[in-house]
Formats: structure tokens, C-alpha cells, sequence
């Protein structure tokens, strides 16, 4: 199908030809079918520069745009108050469906974020216990997140920042020593069933009740191999893991001596301080207490600048809806390295309530009184629990009924559109089953894709590329989750319809075709979202 590059040339050089302003030209696609394939308001904003009525101006851009006679556009309207509506013609149409298949698995990718060293850090959970169901919603974002943008083109990394350092590592092995002691854990340890069955494990490797350090190790190694194979059952796996314990052995000290000398660092009171309230912070933030020892804001300086120093153009942190205060101290903190604006971007996964027989959940790590991630995967499958998830914009609260996710019907979208990609599925074997063979797709007339389900059809997959850069630029997997929703509704409109292997061979092999440029849309959307398309229900 034409793209809006060759019709904005095209704009152009009308807008030349009149003699008028040279303006950026932007396109939409109209919400009603009836209006054509592509939308320009370019008339309306030059109205007020050139100081003519718009439709006027939108009628004489028409004239020179039909002078040009634009191969594959059937007609150029103005509409409204100045639109200008272009309608494309039905070999056009078909082309787009060649373009989608001969694409395959590359379609949708684009190069707008070519080359970007992105560093994208979600997840981060203290090793201390078992991920829980709150847990899944960053996993998934970030996970999701990295997809889309490797598929603009970035030089994406995926990491776990791993706070093995600090009072509550303290707090842990001494709850895991307090069990293998047979005693009560401290009032502020930790309290879940996942501390005995450390304890038991660690006696079983015949480590004793008294080595706290050998505790302390051991303990924290079997918990985050426990999350990262909690991670890796969710279809979420990481490039780097970073320590932060490895940050306070040369990191923070180098990091306040390079902020010194960039006169960031101030002394008071015994502190030492960094003047993020220059850089837009509501206060400044100690680094190093009176007493000696280093703030987990010092770790987060330092754990910034080790980003930096492995050269990523831009970073994203991707944090609990409990971390909100964190934005504008790790914006300060970009600012205070020097970085330009935007170069650190700071997102919050807010909470998630689980329902189960309609009664909320309870979290809570050290009460022991959790819903595991691993439970919620076991119930509800790592899929559905996926895309359940991914559906709602991240920056709104997320409650989830799992007898829900796991019904089998239309108003499930989960299955509403795994659904559409196994029925195509089953059209292939259907295919097979009868004898049918579909013309090689370069010789086939895809202009016959006439009627209006299957114009309507290519309409929507066409807009993948643009679902794909839109949902990537606002970090928005949720975007395509929908997309994905309304490819299957006109999909299963289309089917409904228009009989895919019929008598006629060449009508069939255009509709048969349709159908894989769809499925090839539906598979590439729902890899974006860490989901695994099913060719059978």
C-alpha cells in the first residue's frame, strides 16, 4: 500500500506548485472507513498563515494533488472544515497484503530508534524472598518494553539491579538462622514458609546455625536463583545483573570524588551531601551519613554512573508504584552527571489486586501472607497472566479476577485472540485436508479483496508499523495488547463473511493470503507482548 511518505512528497510538491508555505505534513488514518485510508489536515494549518478559508485552500491542494496523478490513489477528497481524504485504489490494497507476508516474522520492525543504546532495569526485587504477584506487573512492562524497542531498532539491555547489600540482608539471614536455631525470627525479619525451607536446606548442606556469613551467602544465592527461575517460567530473562554489594566497594567512593570535582558534593553537619535540589529535587540527599555509613542513595548514584560509564545513550527504570518519590531524585541525579534531559526515564508499575473466588489477595512478604508469582503462573498460566497484565496502562491500578483469565470465551480477550490466530492456523490445515493450494502470492490478484470486511481488515493490519513506534515511544505495551484485540475483531468479521477456501481458486487464494498477513500481524503483536501465539485451542 502507498505510504504516507510518497503521499507527503506528493502534498508537497502541490503545496509548491500553489506557492504555498513548505509545512511538515502529517497523516491519520479516518476512524470511519467512509472517509478513505488516510487523512491531511495540512489546509487547516495553513489557514491562518496564508489567512484563507481552509476548505478553499484544501480544494485547491486537491486540484494539484489530481495534476499529479498519483499512481494506486482512486480518489482525493476534502472534507469537514479542510481535510483532505485520500482513498487508495484495490491494488494497492492487495499490495499491502504482499508487503505484510513477504515481511514475515520482520514485520512491523522499524529503525526510528536505530542504533539507541538503551538500558532498560526493571524487576529489582530485594533477594530477601520469593517474587509475588505485585512483582509480575514490572516483569512484564519491562520485558515488554525491551521488545518494542528492540523492534525500533535499539541496542536494548535487559537488567536486574540486585540490592544485596543494606540492613535488610542483615534482617534475612538472621530470620534464616533463627530457623535453623529452631527460635522465633527478629520482630523485623522475615516471617514467610520460605524461610524454614531455607533454613532446612542450608542444614542439609551441613552449614551451621552459627555462620551467619556462610548463612547470609548461601541463603541470598538460593533465593535469587529461585527468582530468576521464577523470571525465567514468565518468559522474562536478563542481559546483565548487577550488584549493588559490588557497588560499595570502589563505585560510591569514585562516584562522590567525580561529583566532588564537578561541585556537586557539599559537607554538613558530619555528611556528606549531593545538591540535587539545584537539579529540581524537593531536598538534598545525603550520601554518606555522620557515622560513616553510605544511603542506598549513594548506591543509586553510583549505580547510575556505572550505567553511564557502559555507554548507554538512554535508560529506564521501571519501578514499583511504592518508588514514586524516586522519580525526582533519580532525575536530579542524571542532572547531576551531566546528562541532557530525558536521558533517564523513570516509570511506575502501579499495583495490582488479585482476586481469587471474588476476595482480594493479601500481600505481604515478611508477614508470610503472600501470593507467590509462581502460584499466580501455576494458575493462570505465564500467557494469559502476560497479556492480563499488559492490557492496562501501566500508571493505572491493575485488578485481576484469575477464574476470569483462565474462561474460554469471547469476552476473555486472551482467548478472543489466540483464538483468531488458531482459527487462521486452521485454515492452513483445512487447506491441506481438501486439496486446496493457494497461487504463489506474487501471482495472485489480491486486488480481488473487495468486499468491505477485507478492505476493512487490511486497514487494521496495515496499522501495525504505527501501533508498534506509538506504543514503543510512550512505553505503552498496553497499546498493542488492544490493537491486537480489534485485528481479531475484524478478523472474525472478515471470516464471518467471506468464505476463505471456496470454488473459485483465485478469489480463495486472496482471501487465503488475507488471512496469513493477518496471522503474521496477530504473532508479531503478541511477541511484543512475551506472549506465545497457539495454533490450536
Amino acid at each position: 500500500m502507498i505510504g504516507t511518505e510518497l503521499l507527503a512528497a506528493a502534498v508537497l510538491k502541490a503545496l509548491a506548485a500553489l506557492d504555498l508555505p513548505d509545512i511538515p505534513v502529517k497523516f491519520e488514518r479516518p476512524r470511519n472507513r467512509d472517509h478513505g485510508d488516510w487523512s491531511c489536515n495540512v489546509a487547516m494549518q495553513l489557514a491562518r498563515e496564508v489567512k484563507k478559508n481552509p476548505r478553499d485552500i484544501a480544494t485547491q491542494i486537491v486540484m494539484a494533488l489530481e495534476a499529479q496523478e498519483l499512481p494506486d490513489v482512486d480518489a482525493i477528497e476534502v472534507a469537514g472544515a479542510g481535510f483532505i481524504n485520500f482513498r487508495l485504489s484495490h491494488s494497492a490494497v492487495g499490495q499491502q497484503v504482499r508487503t505484510i507476508v513477504d515481511a514475515g516474522p520482520q514485520w512491523g520492525r522499524t529503525l526510528v530508534n536505530d542504533g539507541i543504546a538503551t538500558n532498560v532495569e526493571f524487576v529489582s526485587a530485594n533477594p530477601t524472598g520469593p517474587l509475588h504477584a505485585g512483582h509480575l506487573r514490572g516483569a512484564f512492562l519491562g520485558d515488554s518494553i525491551a521488545r518494542m524497542l528492540d523492534a525500533t531498532g535499539a541496542k536494548v539491555v535487559r537488567e536486574y539491579y540486585v540490592n544485596d547489600a543494606g540492613r535488610q540482608m542483615q534482617l534475612f539471614a538472621q530470620s534464616i538462622q533463627a530457623r535453623m536455631r529452631g527460635e522465633d525470627v527478629p520482630e523485623d525479619g522475615y516471617r514467610g514458609a520460605y524461610i524454614v525451607d531455607l533454613a532446612n536446606d542450608l542444614a542439609a548442606e551441613g552449614i551451621s546455625a552459627d555462620d551467619q556469613s556462610a548463612i547470609l551467602e548461601r541463603g541470598y544465592r538460593l533465593m535469587l536463583d529461585a527468582i530468576a527461575a521464577t523470571l525465567a517460567s514468565a518468559g522474562v530473562t536478563f542481559d546483565e545483573w548487577t550488584s549493588e554489594r559490588e557497588l560499595h566497594v570502589e563505585g560510591i567512593a569514585n562516584a562522590i570524588t567525580e561529583l566532588t570535582a564537578r561541585g556537586e558534593i557539599y559537607e554538613q553537619d558530619g555528611a556528606v551531601w549531593l545538591r540535587t535540589t539545584t537539579h529540581g529535587d524537593d531536598k538534598d540527599r545525603v550520601l554518606v551519613k555522620a557515622n560513616g555509613d553510605r544511603t542506598y542513595f549513594a548506591a543509586d548514584v553510583a549505580y547510575l554512573r556505572h550505567k553511564i560509564g557502559r555507554g548507554f545513550d538512554h535508560m529506564i527504570y521501571v519501578l514499583g508504584a511504592d518508588h514514586h518519590g524516586y522519580i525526582g531524585r533519580l532525575q536530579a541525579i542524571a542532572t547531576s552527571w551531566g546528562l541532557p534531559k530525558g536521558a533517564v526515564e523513570v516509570m511506575i508499575a502501579q499495583l495490582v489486586n488479585l482476586l481469587r473466588d471474588g476476595e482480594p489477595v493479601r500481600m505481604s512478604k515478611r508477614a508470610g501472607e503472600i501470593l507467590t508469582a509462581d502460584e499466580v503462573l501455576d494458575e493462570i498460566g505465564a500467557d494469559a497472566a502476560r497479556y492480563i497484565y499488559l492490557r492496562t496502562s501501566s500508571d493505572t491500578t491493575l485488578t485481576v479476577d484469575m477464574a476470569e483469565v483462565i474462561r474460554a470465551d469471547k469476552d476473555n480477550p486472551v482467548h478472543y485472540i489466540n483464538y483468531s490466530h488458531a482459527r487462521i492456523a486452521g485454515i492452513g490445515r483445512k487447506a491441506a485436508e481438501v486439496g486446496f493450494e493457494p497461487m504463489p502470492i506474487d501471482t495472485t490478484d489480491l486486488g480481488l479483496l473487495q468486499e468491505p470486511t477485507a478492505t476493512a481488515l487490511v486497514a487494521q493490519i496495515s496499522k501495525f508499523p504505527e501501533v508498534v513506534q506509538k506504543a514503543a515511544a510512550d512505553r505503552a505495551p498496553h497499546k498493542v495488547a488492544r490493537y491486537c484485540e480489534e485485528v481479531a475483531d475484524a478478523f472474525h468479521k472478515f471470516y464471518t463473511e467471506c468464505q476463505v477456501i471456496g470454488p473459485d481458486p483465485e478469489l480463495s487464494s486472496a482471501r487465503y493470503w488475507l488471512c496469513e498477513a493477518t496471522r503474521i500481524t496477530v504473532a508479531q503483536g503478541l511477541n511484543l507482548l512475551g506472549v506465545t501465539p497457539k495454533d490450536t485451542m
